[in-house]
């Protein structure tokens, strides 16, 4: 049972070793799932108001496992290696190419820099999001801004520095990826397009998560009205009335033309089309309009209701009943609502509305 099998690095491994190490890295994948659970419930009791170093302390435990663990089996290989020290498994060369070398002290660091990293982006968003929100005016999509802008800075540099402790020059890495991109660029001009138009996203800050959009593109009939979810580096994720989450390309919000419903004053005007029939008494429909308007309680009654006689169609009147309201994500059902309200009017005061109609004049047989 003593017998070696193979090497890791400068240690002998044998069968022992081996039910050790898959026993480790058993429990601290068990030991982290618990931590998650933990977490998670710890998380969703009743309005537990979580604070930032109170809960990046247990998202540390929680990923500290697996350093555990690594430990944990250094020790168990030294048991059968006592003459093998710590300092010789670090400087050991996994990967030795002319003057480049790689070894565990190499995976050690990138490990620390990417779990230092992801810590770091935790407590930065945490501190963004205490600072905007002691701004009686903060919005919440500057919060998903600010936080994502953060967490790619972090990432950035976190990579640089890896590239750093591998002694690779960044002048040499600049120009090798340059290359690379150069060379993949013509395969992939819709993929940078995607990422160019998420960093314009996320700067300009045009566009937040939260806010109402219509989007109006020459490839569909409809302009689709939809709620900012996520803006990501290469897509954005959006909700339909219908309740549907849709995944599109960030180029799709800078190259359409996009109107943003949130902006500014969130009082926004709307229009409900209406046709009566020719010979219609246009004063008594222009008054059920506005009565039909005025008695719904989301149309605000600051603004003056408006009808106006659009055009003269082919079976009758175009009429165009305008009101404004603030709730824009629900307006399509207020205007169902409105509709229903002027179906009943009209049906009470017999005001028509009608079908398209067509005469056929069949020629004379005589």
């Amino acid at each position: 049972m003593s017998e070696v099998l193979f090497n890791i690095g400068p240690f002998d491994v044998n069968i022992w070793n081996i039910l050790v190490l898959v026993l480790i890295f058993y429990l601290a994948f068990k030991g982290k799932k618990e931590a998650g659970k933990l977490i998670d419930k710890y998380l969703a009791k009743a309005e537990i108001n979580i604070k930032g170093k109170k809960l990046a302390r247990l998202k540390l435990i929680s990923q500290s496992v697996y350093f555990l663990a690594f430990y944990i089996c250094i020790i168990s290989l030294r048991v059968n290696n006592p003459t093998v020290g710590f300092e010789d498994l670090l400087n050991y060369p996994i990967i030795k190419i002319a003057t480049f070398k790689f070894s565990f002290y190499h995976i050690l660091v990138i490990l620390t820099v990417l779990f230092s990293a992801r810590i770091s982006v935790f407590f930065t968003r945490l501190y963004i999001v205490k600072k905007l929100r002691e701004n009686p005016s903060h919005d919440e999509g500057n919060e998903y801004i600010y936080t994502q802008l953060a967490k790619y800075v972090i990432y950035v540099f976190a990579f640089l520095f890896c590239f750093r402790a591998l002694n690779v020059p960044l002048t040499n890495l600049f120009i090798g990826s340059t290359a690379v991109l150069v060379g993949i660029g013509l395969g992939l001009q819709d993929a940078f397009r995607d990422l160019i138009a998420g960093f314009i996203l996320l700067l300009e800050g045009n566009i937040k998560v939260g806010d109402v959009v219509k989007i109006s593109s020459t490839s569909q009939e409809e302009d689709l009205v939809v709620r900012i979810k996520k803006i990501n580096i290469r897509t954005t994720q959006i909700q339909t009335w219908e309740g549907n989450v849709l995944v599109i390309p960030n180029t799709i919000l800078t190259r359409d033309k996009v109107e943003n419903w949130s902006h500014g004053s969130k009082l926004t005007r709307f229009i409900i089309n209406v046709t009566v029939a020719y010979g219609s008494n246009t004063e008594l429909v222009k008054d059920l309009l506005k009565e039909a308007a005025n008695g719904h309680p989301k149309v605000k009654k600051t603004h003056q209701v408006i009808v106006r006689l659009a055009d003269f169609g082919d079976n009758g009147l175009h009429m165009e009943l305008i009101f404004w309201a603030d709730q824009h994500w629900d307006v399509k059902t207020y205007k169902s609502e409105i509709r229903f309200e002027i179906d009943r009017l009209f049906r009470k005061h017999n005001i028509r509305i009608p079908f398209p109609q067509r005469t056929l004049h069949m020629p004379s047989q005589d």
